[in-house]
């Protein structure tokens, strides 16, 4: 058997091809060449702040000077991509690569005479935990958690939508105290909310004390600068948190926050996508056709629910990846190893993978249509769940005066256990019962359809 023709290079992971266009947002910030971008913010920023402050004898660069300097990471693209791929196969180190590629502009702008500040008493990992805590912000606050957002406010309307659509509700996967659809899908919009604020206020930390946290090297070059004050200024002017105390590494404490809050939404959500599954199952919801789209290939009858099963399966990966990057980054050997550094290259992969589940609970959610008539079926074959009522109103009759009733309990769950009761049957037990006038005419007009409770009002919580 002759082998067959090697392919055109193709993308290995999904995330790049299927569903590229789903998490493209991501790559700005989480990509390599984000990343880069992101050194090469740091390493030009951290020269204007050396200069604004005439250090070494150096002067404040103009604002046109800055201006010059600040377009190698505002205008970085394909052809710093392109220098930098060259010179990292030479250097065999990413970081180092994007120290030259700084000099190299800097040359080019005429600035040779700072050349020596990039990268300044800087050890890798002050660029990178600046760079990493940049692009992981902006990555969750201007692609994911606006997209988690979106997904909330769309639960937020379904919920409101049908906040008064009585359902039986299942515990245990048995009939259950009634609900409301609306009710339902609040919880799921108030539990999202909630981690999303968590997440919201979350910190964003770096270093940059140099090879071992100490300023060791800064201190030689200049004893009388309060060094921490400096970093701890410049850090902060990059919109991100400092963090003093570390050894080589910043210790990626605020990533395991991170990713275990993102974790938790993930498991929310994959809670939802596998409900709305079971609803659509279930005839709660139907599904509306999308013209020209196949549902099975041999049934032409059927829509399948690929949204949600898609969200769900992309969560269960999210969440394996998110579990390692917490478990790994969360520790390093004694001052540093190199495990943080190959784990974060999969920050992306992780953010892909949950966001493209984002993405399909957004369209699902808009292709789904509460079956009202399916609800109401259902809890008019299910009059059983009204002895919850039943009881509970007698044991208040027994205590007012009113009924000389024992085990109320007992006397319901003989007539209703494993067993279906009718309205009728129902409205003739209540009718026997010695209890009140007035409690026996609330339990006669009762229905499962009308046993919601509060249910319509708790959506207004959201």
């Amino acid at each position: 058997m002759t082998s067959a023709r090697p392919l055109p290079p193709q993308p290995l992971s999904p995330l790049d091809g299927r569903y590229r266009a789903a998490v493209t947002g991501l790559a700005d910030y989480l990509s390599e060449a984000g990343l880069n971008r992101a050194r090469v913010e740091v390493e030009v920023e951290w020269i204007i702040t050396l200069t604004d402050r005439a250090l070494f004898g150096s002067t404040p660069l103009t604002d046109a000077q800055k201006q010059s300097l600040r377009a190698l990471y505002r205008d970085f693209g394909q052809a710093e991509i392109d220098w930098l791929a060259e010179k990292e196969a030479v250097t065999r180190h990413d970081v180092k690569a994007v120290e030259y590629l700084v000099r190299d502009r800097l040359a080019s702008l005429g600035l040779d005479a700072v050349a020596e500040l990039t990268h300044f008493a800087c050890t890798s990992e002050d660029i990178n935990s600046a760079s990493y805590a940049l692009t992981v912000k902006r990555a969750v606050e201007n692609v994911w958690l606006p997209k988690l957002r979106a997904v909330t406010a769309a639960i937020g309307d379904l919920a409101r939508e049908h906040r008064d659509a009585a359902m039986l509700s299942r515990t245990h996967g048995q009939p259950a105290t009634p609900s409301t659809m609306g009710k339902e899908l609040a919880v799921f919009a108030w539990r999202l909310d909630r981690v999303a604020q968590q997440i919201e206020g979350g910190e964003f930390l770096a270093k940059f004390s140099g090879a071992t946290g100490t300023w060791s090297a800064h201190l030689s070059a200049a004893p009388d600068v309060d060094w921490p004050a400096v970093s701890r200024e410049f850090i902060e002017g990059l919109g991100i948190h400092f963090n003093v105390l570390t050894t080589q590494i910043e210790s990626h404490d605020w990533q395991v926050e991170l990713y275990d809050r993102v974790r938790h939404a993930g498991g929310i959500l994959h809670n939802l996508a596998t409900d709305v599954w079971t609803y659509i199952s279930m005839g709660f919801f139907a599904q509306i056709p999308v013209a020209g789209a196949t549902g099975s290939s041999t049934m032409p009858h059927k829509i399948n629910p690929i949204r949600f099963e898609n969200a769900e399966a992309n969560l269960e990966i999210a969440g394996g990846l998110f579990a390692t990057l917490a478990s790994t980054l969360v520790t390093s050997r004694m001052q540093r190893d190199l495990t943080d550094s190959t784990t974060q290259r999969n920050i992306g992969v992780a953010f892909g993978h949950s966001l493209l589940a984002l993405d399909n609970l957004q369209r699902g959610l808009t292709e789904i249509l509460l079956a009202r008539d399916v609800l109401l079926a259902d809890l008019d074959a299910n009059w059983e769940v009204l002895a919850e009522a039943i009881q509970t109103v007698v044991r208040a009759e027994i205590v007012a005066g009113r009924s000389q009733i024992t085990d109320p309990y007992a006397l319901l769950k003989n007539l209703t256990r494993g067993r279906r009761v009718g309205g009728p049957e129902l409205v003739e037990f209540v009718q026997g019962l010695d209890i009140g006038p007035d409690a026996k005419a609330r339990l006669i007009a009762l229905t499962p359809a009308t046993y919601t409770g509060l249910a319509d009002r708790l959506v207004d919580e959201l």
